[in-house]
């Protein structure tokens, strides 16, 4: 089975609440768990620091961000799960894509125009304000997803542009060193649910009309008591259109328990009772996980652990690929300066190990010859780690096809002969 790998990126600033839920958190875990997906899911704690300046609120967001997704159900057993900043390759390569990407295209990047904008209405410098960082971000979002290839990368309408920066820079890569990036491709869900927060207006925390997705229930039933509602009195008909109450329910509930809540309305429901369904029905779902959330939370060393555990699958992985792509751009070592081939030639395809995880939660690789013929296919490792020291030995060890004969899987017509010489040629181009 091919397998499609989904990557989805966490800013770690601000509390988790109803509408993250709803809208991401839900639906994310229910895809992961889809067959024939490999779901990365990182906390995208590099790009927190453009919008905060709090170190104390950067830690505790990110705590409370991967408690609410790992309470909510997401397996780290099978996801990959880890924390941007643990990844050093992908800084690495944010400035390999920074040097051929052009200013010009992040000109036109909407948060750095919204940025503009905003300053010349208020009579400011075009650029006052705006760091280096925001200008870069998305170079630093191309480098998140380009590294590990993913094939689908789930987002909104407003994030669109990015993906398709991210495509740019893997096309400009690829067209000078060589096919070495995946095009990623954006998933657009115009389904996606959003909530109404306390006041009416989208729940959001620049509104600051959020509901805490783990609040307890006390604070739970206080802040939905502060839901905005009309003057009807009970006995009077009342509109669901509109009704910030009814839309938060109808996320949580059933079709038919939404329909007895519709039928309520119309029969004068009082706005205190109806706060009440609300209330039982929201609780219901969040009252089993809010218990997980609280373990995990008076236990961050649990969550450490965890996104650990993340980030050594994703850089089995990340290491390789990054070797391959400094190979490529010409970092190189000089013990073979006299075999240092020109641009030119460093665009010439090499053989290329694929790692990848298949459905039955093991890890793979397979060797593909320059053409994209299939040499050589591995059997299933337990962990990323122990695929990655494979490829590593098979790599640097000229006898590691003997001794690694019992993880190898025979492909049919292929000579082991062939199978030498494309390792000799990763070889050379590796030291050269």
């Amino acid at each position: 089975m091919s397998t499609t790998r989904f990557l989805t990126g966490i800013t770690t600033t601000g509390t988790p609440h109803l509408g993250n839920f709803v809208g991401s958190i839900r639906p994310s875990v229910a895809a992961s768990l889809r067959p024939g997906v490999q779901s990365f899911y990182f906390l995208a704690d590099y790009h927190a620091l453009i919008k905060c300046e709090d170190p104390v609120r950067i830690q505790r967001s990110t705590l409370e961000i991967a408690a609410s997704w790992l309470a909510s159900g997401l397996d780290p057993e099978k996801v990959t799960f880890y924390r941007q900043s643990d990844i050093p390759e992908i800084p690495e390569l944010n400035w390999m894509l920074s040097c051929v990407t052009g200013k010009g295209i992040l000109n036109r990047a909407h948060a750095y125009k919204a940025s503009q904008d905003k300053n010349l209405e208020a009579g400011r410098d075009a650029d006052d304000g705006v760091t280096a960082g925001l200008f870069m971000y998305p170079v630093l979002m191309g480098a998140d997803i380009l590294m590990f290839k993913a094939h689908k990368v789930p987002v909104g309408r407003d994030q669109v542009q990015h993906i398709e920066m991210a495509r740019d820079m893997a096309s400009s890569f690829n067209h000078l060193y060589g096919e070495h990036f995946v095009l990623p491709e954006a998933v657009i869900d115009d389904n996606v649910a959003t909530l109404p927060g306390l006041d009416g207006r989208k729940m959001s925390k620049s509104y600051n009309n959020t509901i805490p997705l783990f609040s307890s229930r006390d604070q739970l039933k206080k802040l939905i008591g502060s839901l905005l509602t009309d003057s009807r009195a009970p006995g009077e008909p009342k509109d669901t259109e509109g009704s910030a109450l009814f839309q938060i329910y109808q996320a949580f509930a059933t079709p038919e328990e939404t329909e007895a809540l519709r039928r309520a309305y119309a029969e004068g429901i009082a706005w205190g009772d109806a706060k009440q369904v609300l209330l039982e029905r929201v609780d219901q779902v969040i009252a089993p996980m809010r218990e997980q959330y609280e373990s995990l939370i008076n236990h961050p060393e649990r969550i450490e652990q965890i996104l650990l555990q993340g980030a050594e699958r994703a850089r089995a992985l990340a290491t390789p690929f990054i070797k391959e792509l400094r190979s490529a751009v010409g970092l190189r070592s000089l013990a073979q300066a006299s075999a240092a081939k020109s641009t030119k030639a460093a665009k010439v395809a090499l053989p290329s190990f694929k790692q990848y995880r298949e459905a039955d939660g093991k890890f793979y690789f397979k060797l593909l010859a320059a053409d994209g013929r299939l040499l050589l296919q591995s059997t299933g490792f337990a962990a990323p780690k122990q695929a990655g020291q494979a490829i590593a030995q098979l790599q640097t060890q000229a006898d590691a096809l003997a001794q690694l004969a019992q993880h190898l899987a025979p492909v049919e017509g292929v000579d082991t002969a062939d199978v030498q010489a494309a390792l000799q040629a990763l070889a050379a181009a590796n030291n050269g």
